[in-house]
């Protein structure tokens, strides 16, 4: 992932996904899986992100709104972009330590089951529909 382009129809060879339903903007849902694959360290410092069109083309996306993803993951000090040389991991990102990534996915989980409990859904159901989920194949 370090050098040259990913090939043509892999986001980099990345798990990304942007949901339509979401009601999360999808320059948003692609800002938090990349920010959290740099957090995660999947994505290392000088590591290069695929090209706004080849990137745009395989999530379905509009360019301008992968733009807007690198962009904000630019101001925030994650990304660098340059004319040519393509959009790389910034230089000096320390990787998120594993316990806040755990914290963070707990929060996730415990904002999932609040919302399905909210909606009356009994606590097997949840746990089954995220077994479902769990061994779904991962989308590309």
């Amino acid at each position: 992932m370090t050098e040259g382009p990913a090939p043509p129809g892999d986001p980099g060879g990345l798990a990304l996904v942007v949901e339509p339903d979401d009601p999360t903007p999808p320059y948003e849902q692609l800002r938090r899986q990349l920010a959290g694959l740099v957090g995660a360290g999947v994505l290392a410092a000088g590591d290069r992100l695929p090209p706004l069109r080849q990137l745009a083309g395989d999530l379905g996306l509009a360019v301008g709104t992968v733009a807007r993803a690198y962009r904000e993951l630019e101001a925030e000090g994650l990304l660098v972009s340059r004319r040519g040389g393509g959009t790389r991991v910034a230089s000096g990102v320390v990787p998120t330590p594993a316990a806040e990534r755990e914290a963070q996915l707990d929060a996730w989980a415990a904002a999932y089951v609040q919302r399905a409990r909210a909606q009356g859904h009994p606590d097997d159901a949840v746990a089954d529909a995220v077994a479902r989920a769990l061994s779904a194949p991962r989308r590309p």
